[in-house]
């Protein structure tokens, strides 16, 4: 009987050691494809498209289309790290001040010390929702992006996979369905309310925005001209 106990113990063992290799060889793959390949999809469009299922929501739909940088407006990328992450240029992945004032507090901040490097590397590889165990994940693939990949990627591939609606991912699906208009058109004004719908994309809606929602797009738009318009973006090498 103990041999047996015993000879299951390693069965287990060894199919829960493959499991984990495989994820992390797909990791790895991803993060070395991604780099210059588009995203066709992410773990949360997943985790999205999958949940619908589960609830009975047939007509739900993750949609994204992946544009290139240049396909981008500049306000839209100079939106988001108003709005997310003005040290995206300089740190390496994590803004120690930002995480350091949020240790002590009861959580609720914890997506205010998330960079653009880590909140890609949660959207594109892992589960949505708050847990040590995802935010230890995303530190070690927060780490691995920035090695591999450049910060103009970074932002590229966020913008493409951001949440931005119910089943809407990225910013040139977003442009579309609100606008019109391709990324490449967004204006100023029409960036910063994207952006300022990032926290929670299926309450704040672009569509029709809330008092707060206008009053944090006002605040983008100041935070976007302090930081020296899409002169940051050139002087930055994000443009």
């Amino acid at each position: 009987m103990n041999k047996n106990k015993g000879s299951l113990w390693q069965r287990i063992k060894r199919v829960c050691t493959a499991i984990v290799l495989t994820v992390l060889a797909i990791w790895v793959a991803g993060i070395a494809l991604f780099a210059f390949l588009p995203v066709p999809f992410s773990a949360v469009m997943v985790e999205r498209q999958t949940g619908a299922w589960l609830q009975g929501d047939f007509h739900y739909v993750a949609h994204s289309d992946w544009v290139g940088h240049d396909e981008i407006s500049p306000w839209m990328a100079l939106a988001v790290i108003a709005a997310e992450d003005q040290k995206f240029p300089v740190h390496w992945g994590f803004d120690v001040a930002a995480i350091e004032s949020v240790l002590g507090s009861d959580g609720d901040r914890m997506r205010g010390a998330s960079t653009l490097s880590q909140q890609t590397a949660k959207n594109l590889f892992l589960w949505d929702g708050r847990s040590w165990v995802r935010k230890g994940l995303e530190a070690g693939l927060t780490v691995g992006i920035e090695t591999v990949w450049t910060k103009r990627r970074i932002l590229t591939v966020y913008l493409n996979i951001a949440e931005l609606g119910p089943g809407i991912f990225g910013v040139e699906a977003a442009s579309q369905r609100y606008f019109h208009k391709p990324a490449s058109r967004l204006t100023m004004a029409e960036a910063a309310l994207l952006a300022a719908v990032l926290p929670n994309p299926v309450r704040f809606r672009a569509e029709a925005p809330s008092g707060y929602v206008r009053q944090r797009q006002q605040w983008i738009m100041r935070q976007m001209r302090q930081l020296g318009g899409q002169g940051f973006l050139q002087r930055n090498r994000l443009d």
